[in-house]
């Protein structure tokens, strides 16, 4: 590839691809941080205007899109408790918390920072090491990522705001409406009530803008009526100095390696890996005790990982022709387009558009930090509309966003039932993340586990004897055990000291 590095250069510095660049990444910010459009949608609009470019900035302008969008929806998620897209839910966890204290500014600048390092990472590590990275990947069966996916949902414990119980119970409803529609295996409907709507099951998109932003609306409502509720103040991103980094660059430096290494692993995605290192953060953060409140380390390890999957979901996608995610398969498509065939003999056939593309995405994230700074910046005259008006954009642009997805007016009753749900729910104190991580990692633990159940005849005892798995299920196991045993320890030393 080296000896193709002028060619390669001359391909990114031409007009088409410098402005398909600033352009695309541009874009990509903006229709991340619109509520309901997400990365898959994103990338999916740009798609056809990409059939009349050449190869080299038509992949650019994708990866622009893609990279732009994953960063994109941390702006709505930390600004009106809204996710632009399913991975930037975690973000909202402490991102909003500290909006509410007045320090919006600073929330943002510690998810730019973060996006930024996962991102560029995640190139150098898809330049250095992605053949060593594939083979690692082929490793990964239905067992081992059943394993894998096993331990992420102990994020739930993680994200139970205090209460594991409701925690629990809202985890165990994801994982119900991740159930809803067909048999993964046999096609056979489930849950389906004899409703032909349902046989494709609900829409993720759909309940995540419904108990996240629809409910957040409703609570609004309610809260105004007695005079409590009160949007942010926003005026800019506020970087965060050098000093502040002290103690947190070793939380970002893991939450880079779990993006990048999930994003890895066909099948997985953003959304997986920002949930799966909030909950480590969480576990192994020194300031712990402030998640949920506004903990900068939370906003850390959402976005570092979610950023740092973008990179890492294209090594599957360019070395195996696997996608890593639900975008890479949109770019597999275009790849196949142009002409171009993903897999084992992708770099040695195409030198230069490949190193052309690893340059541009490190351009791509590079740039995310000025052109993030002035996406954000348009986003303030928003805020300082009228509260009911805010409200009124928001709902609307819940609706437009879900039903452009698929186009399916159904999506919409199901946005509006999941909105009063998750209203009701946090009233009650129920926690909204539990339930959205057991949608999002319900259907591929369900497969994986229905995939190695075949392989090993129905023996549950031969997930044991691979490893990896092994190795992570007694993880999950013994994570999702620890709060209760501590709970049990400190009620016997009570009683014992009494």
């Amino acid at each position: 590839m080296l000896s193709t590095f002028g060619d390669s250069l001359a391909l990114l510095t031409s007009v088409e691809a410098i402005l398909t660049l600033i352009l695309g990444t541009m874009l990509g910010i903006i229709l991340g941080a619109l509520p309901g459009i997400g990365s898959t949608v994103a990338v999916a609009i740009i798609l056809p205007f990409t059939l009349g470019m050449s190869q080299a900035p038509a992949v650019l302008l994708l990866l622009a899109v893609y990279a732009g969008s994953v960063y994109g929806g941390s702006i709505s998620a930390i600004l009106i408790n809204t996710p632009g897209t399913p991975q930037s839910a975690a973000t909202t966890f402490d991102g909003y918390p500290m909006a509410q204290r007045g320090e919006a500014g600073r929330a943002l600048g510690w998810a730019t920072m973060a996006s930024v390092a996962g991102g560029i990472v995640s190139v150098l590590l898809l330049i250095l090491a992605a053949p060593q990275l594939a083979r690692l990947a082929l490793n990964f069966g239905p067992i081992e990522t059943f394993g894998l996916l096993l331990l992420g949902l102990t994020c739930i414990v993680a994200v139970s705001s205090g209460d594991m119980i409701k925690g629990l119970i809202a985890g165990a409803l994801g994982l119900l409406l991740a159930m809803v529609g067909g048999d993964p295996i046999t096609g056979t409907p489930r849950f389906t009530f004899g409703d032909f709507r349902l046989i494709a099951g609900f829409d993720l998109l759909a309940i995540v803008i419904g108990v996240f932003a629809l409910s957040e609306v409703l609570l609004r409502v309610s809260e105004k009526l007695s005079g409590t509720a009160e949007f942010v103040s926003f005026k800019g991103i506020v970087l965060p100095r050098l000093a502040e980094w002290k103690g947190r660059l070793k939380g970002l430096a893991k939450s880079i390696a779990l993006g990048c290494g999930i994003g890895v692993l066909p099948g997985t995605g953003a959304a997986t890996a920002a949930f799966v290192s909030y909950a480590e953060a969480r576990r192994s953060s020194p300031n712990s005790g402030n998640f949920g409140k506004g903990e900068p380390d939370g906003i850390i390890a959402s976005e570092g990982a979610n950023n740092a999957v973008t990179g890492g979901a294209l090594v599957p996608t360019m070395a195996l022709g696997i996608p890593g995610d639900a975008v890479t398969a949109v770019m597999l498509a275009t790849l196949t387009l142009h002409g171009i065939t993903p897999g084992v003999r992708l770099m040695q056939d195409n030198p230069t558009l490949i190193g052309a593309i690893f340059a541009g995405l490190m351009v791509i994230n590079l740039l995310l930090l000025p052109l993030g700074m002035l996406a954000s910046a348009m986003a303030a005259p928003l805020l300082r509309m009228r509260e009911a008006f805010m409200l009124t954009a928001i709902t609307l642009l819940c609706f437009v966003g879900v039903y452009f997805v698929r186009g399916n007016p159904f999506d919409l009753w199901v946005m509006v039932a999941a909105g009063i749900s998750g209203f009701i729910l946090r009233r009650q104190g129920f926690p909204m993340a539990p339930l959205v991580i057991g949608m999002v990692l319900g259907p591929t633990l369900e497969m994986t586990l229905r995939q190695g159940l075949i392989i090993t005849n129905g023996s549950f005892g031969a997930f044991f004897a691979s490893p990896i798995a092994a190795t992570l299920i007694v993880i999950a196991i013994a994570t999702l055990c620890w709060p209760l045993l501590s709970a049990a320890r400190g009620r016997f030393r009570s009683r014992r000291g009494a």
